[in-house]
C-alpha cells in the first residue's frame, strides 16, 4: 500500500472541491462537505498536518466518486 500524502486542511478542501463536493455547512473549526450521500468532515486548526485517518477518509470519498 502506498504511503499516504501528507495534507492540510486548506490542500484538502481543494481536492474536494475538484472531486465537486459542496461546502455544506461549519461548526467551530470544522468544515462538512457533502456530495451525493458521501459526507466528509475536515478540522481547520491553523497549518497543521492532517491526520493520516483523516487524508485516508478524504481520499477514500474522492474516489469512492471516481468509479
Amino acid at each position: 500500500m502506498p504511503k499516504l500524502p501528507q495534507l492540510n486542511a486548506q490542500e484538502a478542501e481543494k481536492l474536494l472541491f475538484k472531486a465537486k463536493f459542496i461546502h455544506v455547512r461549519s461548526q467551530g473549526s470544522h468544515r462538512i462537505y457533502q456530495r451525493d450521500s458521501v459526507r466528509v468532515v475536515v478540522p481547520f486548526h491553523g497549518n497543521k498536518i492532517l491526520h493520516p485517518k483523516i487524508v485516508k477518509q478524504v481520499i477514500d470519498a474522492i474516489e469512492s466518486h471516481n468509479n
